[in-house]
């Protein structure tokens, strides 16, 4: 400190550094300098924090996810849902806590938003792995265990063969020399057009010996143009093909139905069980496609969400780290 002598007399100057007289420290003006009491108003991260917000929800899609797209859904679908509906109320323990929390905010604590963090993103998983899941079973898995649940036939000769001894067949294999008999193809149309071609042996065209009864028939749908049809479902060009996939769609069984009456009427032949199949070369390696394709769908979904919620996580723990309370 020293003396400044001016017109009133020696006033008290303060030295650069010194505390003044009255005590004030807030009248300390520091210059590029950031106050201690600022600094400590910056959060650290909870670590526990970011690994239950980026765990908890992959793990709640991951295990809904599979719940809904593999053998507990088809075995047992009530404890499928049992199982969906636990998880479901955990998420909403989740939210009740998120809400509780965020009410009783406190100044400097970072947990109330990492709860609501949590919730949002558990909820979300739920819902996105319950819709997936859902969508996966139908279009890949429920076909897979249906078919799979059924008889394997072997060498079935289509001329002496009936649908009512095979009403049970998933796969059917028929004899080296079976083939699709063109000629009598036949089309159903509904907005969508619903094909069927009879499963022959020997000559094919006018030459063709006719059955006492055509119960075996290739179909597909939107396959066959013109009019009257030529069918082009499946492998019909394949001359190796002499397998087929039983088809399994309830709704679209009628259709293919009608069409069988259409080609009676229209070529004066009998179908009296009709069995529909899809005309394949390997009919085993088809069916075990569709268990492939739903494993496929389930850890490309899995993966992806995981990506999705590790980019939420260090979004939310940058913006955390930032935010001065």
């Amino acid at each position: 400190m020293y003396a400044d002598y001016g017109a009133n007399g020696p006033t008290a100057v303060p030295m650069y550094g010194a505390m003044p007289l009255d005590g004030n420290l807030q009248a300390i003006e520091f210059h590029g300098k950031v106050p201690f009491a600022a600094r400590s108003l910056r959060k650290s991260v909870n670590l526990v924090a970011v690994v239950a917000c980026l765990f908890l929800p992959i793990l709640i899609f991951v295990v809904v996810f599979a719940a809904q797209s593999f053998g507990l859904h088809y075995e047992t679908p009530r404890n499928c849902m049992l199982l969906c509906g636990g998880i479901l109320v955990a998420v909403f323990i989740m939210g009740y806590f998120a809400y509780t929390a965020a009410m009783q905010r406190t100044v400097g604590v970072q947990e109330p938003l990492w709860y609501v963090v949590v919730f949002a993103s558990g909820f979300l998983a739920w819902i996105l792995a319950f819709g997936f899941g859902q969508a996966n079973f139908e279009a890949n898995m429920q076909p897979f265990y249906d078919t799979d649940n059924l008889n394997v036939y072997q060498s079935v000769n289509p001329a002496t063969a009936h649908g009512s001894q095979m009403m049970d067949a998933g796969r059917i294999m028929f004899t080296p020399d079976s083939h699709l008999d063109l000629v009598k193809a036949m089309v159903f149309q509904n907005v969508d057009r619903f094909c069927v071609a009879p499963i022959s042996v020997g000559p094919s065209g006018p030459k063709a010996t006719k059955f006492a009864t055509y119960d075996f028939w290739a179909v597909g749908q939107n396959c066959c143009p013109g009019n009257p049809a030529e069918f082009r479902c499946g492998e019909y060009s394949n001359t190796k093909a002499t397998s087929g996939l039983r088809l399994m769609r309830e709704e679209e069984r009628a259709y293919y139905r009608l069409a069988v009456q259409q080609a009676e009427a229209a070529y004066n032949i009998r179908a009296q069980h009709p069995v529909f199949l899809y005309w394949l070369q390997d009919a085993n390696a088809e069916l075990f496609a569709y268990e492939d394709d739903g494993f496929k769908y389930f850890l490309l979904g899995s993966l992806c969400f995981s990506c999705f919620q590790l980019f939420v996580v260090v979004v939310a723990t940058i913006a955390f780290s930032k935010t001065s309370l």
